[in-house]
């Protein structure tokens, strides 16, 4: 359910534009800005990188936006994506099957959103509580697995997956719009879509009207999980080694990704395009950092900024859209 502003014309009709048209045009000026700034953004080479960045972060951050659509959170998702990125960087290195692999991760990392389901459904725990819970146990079995070791050298056919190439685009990207017209299909055209939606906006008024609230929410974390198992396995194609710390430092860019795309954090509202215009969003300011020599040790700093403004919008239109209705 895509977000609107009005915009108040005297003597007509206010007219609708929805709010996703101001998020494209907020690429197309940063875009348009580092384009002036630096030389080396409009590069080839460099927009096909911020392609494949914002395919890694958009395949986190996509199940992440079901979760959040149906009033839950889910602190995990990065611990996630470290432990199946280890586990299937293992399962490759043994068997030498890239399918191995990939059903490795996807089955570790849907077990892992099962669980969070059961704690959350089943055992009726907060999402936060619960989730980041999960997020320091699935941290304590990464560490305690690796024993501090590193795993890496992954046969060509498994690499492809992350740092590939076919027609001159990223594979990853290719997932991306895999991704993206599943999460299409199934927010906007299927019925548990729309379960989805009406448990964000009213939990209470969505379980009287029969709408089965414990199994939709086993459905998206389960959904999320392994939205994070595949992210790990194009994320350790992607860097070639697996080490316990190598999902730390996601979680903050997918919460970023899913409220800059227009998400509310209270659910009910948003669309898995937005966040995938989130996730550009994000990668264009984080490449466009880089491009200028802009010390690495800011990006944390950025990110937590951007999450608090994009938060803090979220809570005025939600205030603003009850005093009006």
């Amino acid at each position: 359910m895509s977000q609107v502003v009005d915009v108040e014309t005297p003597g007509r009709r206010p007219i609708e534009i929805p709010a996703i048209v101001y998020r494209v045009a907020g690429i197309v000026l940063i875009g348009l800005g580092l384009a002036l700034m630096s030389d080396a953004f409009l590069t080839v080479a460099n927009l096909l990188n911020v392609l494949r960045q914002t395919a890694l972060l958009f395949l986190i951050a996509s199940g992440l936006t079901l979760v959040v659509l149906a009033g839950g959170l889910d602190l995990s998702i990065g611990a996630n994506v470290g432990l199946s990125a280890c586990l299937v960087a293992t399962a490759v290195q043994a068997t030498g099957s890239v399918a191995v692999g990939i059903a490795v991760g996807c089955a570790s990392g849907t077990i892992v959103g099962v669980i969070n389901g059961a704690l959350i459904a089943g055992l009726k725990l907060k999402p936060i509580i619960a989730t980041y819970g999960i997020m320091w146990v699935l941290n304590g079995l990464t560490y305690w697995y690796m024993q501090g070791g590193t795993i890496y050298g992954f046969p060509g056919t498994f690499r492809q997956i992350g740092s590939g190439y076919w027609l001159g685009v990223p594979v990853p990207v290719y997932l991306m719009a895999i991704v993206l017209a599943a999460g299409v299909v199934f927010t906007r055209l299927t019925t548990w879509g729309h379960q989805v939606y009406a448990m964000g906006a009213n939990p209470e008024a969505a379980r009287l009207s029969g709408v089965p609230v414990t199994a939709r929410l086993y459905l998206v974390y389960a959904i999320s999980g392994g939205m994070g198992g595949v992210a790990g396995v194009v994320y350790l194609a992607r860097l070639n080694s697996a080490e316990a710390g190598i999902g730390d430092a996601l979680l903050l860019p997918a919460i970023a990704a899913v409220l800059v795309g227009g998400t509310s954090l209270f659910g009910g509202l948003g669309s898995v395009p937005g966040t995938l215009i989130g996730a550009a969003m994000l990668t264009l300011v984080l490449n466009g950092m880089n491009l200028l020599v802009i010390s690495s040790n800011w990006q944390p700093l950025v990110t937590g900024a951007i999450v608090l403004l994009a938060a803090g919008i979220d809570t005025v239109t939600r205030k603003r859209a009850e005093a009006r209705g």
